[in-house]
């Protein structure tokens, strides 16, 4: 496996002029978002394509940064456009015209692009890269991983080469559906955590881990352990995010409307508390 290395100049001296950070500003204006086939559904979250004319209608020409936050989803970046570079709580790391790379997503990552950026990608589900390539995830954290060691290099050109993203899906589904169908059937670990993160969000996030493992009548010791193993950290960390990501974006959408209970938090302290640990920073720093 290659890794992408980090390199140490962190500061470049460009101001970003357009600045977007998920959840708090509206990007899917620059995308185009496909829905995968049903039968990849549990698997893969969605297929999206940046338009480099949407793009340099919204940031006027200059370089831009997208924040992302943590969701501890194997995403496949496939860059049809110019060089950027991605910044993450493991270090910064170039990434060149011709580059094309897998990230976890298990950190804030922030993307520094060019006006002309054009980038096509793959975000799966926790645990959805193992299920169709028999993968586990767990092998990149912390790492920014080159894509060519995870699909075959020509099926990488092909994609990079084809017209438009509906044609980019096609090719990705007809090869994720070939794998999917050598594969065992999901594993009792993967299908446990699944139906975990199902049973959590169902009852408003309000179960711990212990309650959890009793719906599933295993110990607490197990659940931990299968989260561990699927999606590389423990599972009261992992449903925090989910309750922090959910709660966040209800809160932005109608702040007069939301109720912290209705996630799983004690109160309005309490949820500011979460959102912070989630964030790196508190909420405030976004007003």
């Amino acid at each position: 496996m290659r890794i992408v290395r980090p390199f140490l100049a962190l500061r470049t001296g460009v101001n970003y002029l357009y600045g977007v950070t998920e959840l708090f500003d509206d990007i899917r204006g620059i995308y185009d978002f496909k829905q995968p086939c049903e039968l990849l559904k549990p698997y893969v979250e969605f297929i999206s394509e940046s338009s480099p004319e949407r793009t340099g209608q919204v940031v006027g020409g200059a370089q831009f940064a997208i924040e992302l936050f943590p969701s501890w989803t194997p995403t496949l970046w496939f860059n049809i456009g110019p060089s950027y570079r991605l910044t993450t709580g493991h270090g910064c790391y170039p990434i060149p015209a011709d580059s094309d790379v897998l990230v976890l997503r298990d950190s804030i990552i922030s993307r520094h692009n060019q006006p002309d950026d054009h980038l096509f990608s793959v975000k799966f589900h926790p645990g959805g890269l193992e299920a169709v390539l028999g993968i586990s995830q767990t092998r990149f954290i912390g790492k920014i991983v080159r894509l060519s060691d995870i699909l075959p290099p020509r099926l990488i050109s092909q994609v990079k080469q084809a017209e438009h993203v509906k044609q980019r899906q096609a090719l990705l589904e007809d090869y994720f559906l070939a794998s999917l169908a050598r594969r065992p059937k999901r594993d009792h670990f993967s299908q446990l955590v699944a139906d975990s993160i199902g049973n959590y969000v169902e009852a408003g996030m309000q179960p711990n881990t212990t309650e959890l493992a009793c719906r599933h009548f295993v110990h607490s010791r197990t659940i931990n352990r299968y989260f561990h193993r699927v999606i590389g950290l423990s599972p009261k960390r992992y449903l925090g995010i989910v309750r922090a990501r959910t709660a966040l974006a209800s809160f932005i959408r109608d702040k007069r409307q939301f109720c912290p209970m209705d996630f799983g938090y004690y109160d309005m302290s309490h949820f500011y508390k979460g959102v912070r640990e989630f964030m790196g920073r508190p909420l405030k720093h976004f007003d």
